[in-house]
């Protein structure tokens, strides 16, 4: 799991602009969806896809705790599943990287590949929303039909976890905003390449964006 480090300044500057860190007191938790971003074989199996963040196994457990508290509380589980295999995926990265790894993660997130199917150990209930992802927010029009989904169910909250912290999470929490949802992301139920990349994100996001919690602490408010 990622070690959190958020500079004094950060705390002090949220602090003086808000007259506390945290934002949101309460939730209702039957409008409330749990949103994991792309925990995919592609991003956990080792040696599996260039795709691979060995940090992410670290927080499924973290996840799966989430996902039981939010379902007792009557709230919403929605899982998203990332493929590139669309020519969009070519235009983005051909400035990048080499055409090699561009096919790689094209290869390894095909629909119906082993790379493309949730992790094992991701406790899924055959209740809970799961919609095919093809651009990193999983928000953006075009991508998916995720907000779609939880509109029908008067969603109004989203708890924000899953790969990668400063890529899919962080885009589909700045468009959850935009849209008009309250977002809580979970700063140890989300992942990605370094410590640095995870608390930019967090750095980011808690000023004026998101509730940044604990796994902990959004239990505590489910639970309330």
């Amino acid at each position: 799991m990622h070690t959190i480090s958020i500079p004094q300044e950060v705390i002090d500057a949220c602090m003086k602009r808000r007259g506390k860190l945290q934002v949101f007191d309460s939730i209702d938790c039957k409008n409330t969806a749990l949103v994991i971003i792309d925990m995919q074989k592609s991003w956990i199996v080792p040696g599996l896809s260039p795709l691979e963040i060995p940090k992410a196994k670290t927080i499924a457990p973290n996840i799966n705790l989430l996902a039981d508290s939010l379902r007792k509380a009557g709230g919403i589980v929605a899982w998203t599943q990332s493929t590139f295999d669309d020519d969009w995926t070519k235009d983005m990265y051909k400035d990048f990287v080499e055409e090699k790894w561009i096919n790689q993660i094209i290869e390894t997130t095909k629909i119906g590949s082993e790379g493309f199917q949730i992790w094992e150990e991701m406790e899924v209930n055959k209740e809970d929303i799961i919609s095919l992802k093809i651009r990193p927010s999983a928000l953006i029009q075009g991508s998916s039909n995720l907000d779609s989904q939880l509109r029908k169910k008067n969603c109004d909250t989203l708890i924000i976890t899953g790969i990668l912290t400063n890529a899919c999470c962080e885009s589909t929490t700045r468009d959850a905003v935009a849209l008009g949802y309250k977002v809580i992301f979970v700063s140890d139920g989300t992942a990605t390449r370094s410590d640095i990349e995870h608390n930019a994100t967090l750095i980011n996001l808690m000023q004026l964006v998101a509730d940044v919690r604990t796994t902990k602490e959004v239990i505590q408010i489910i639970d309330a």
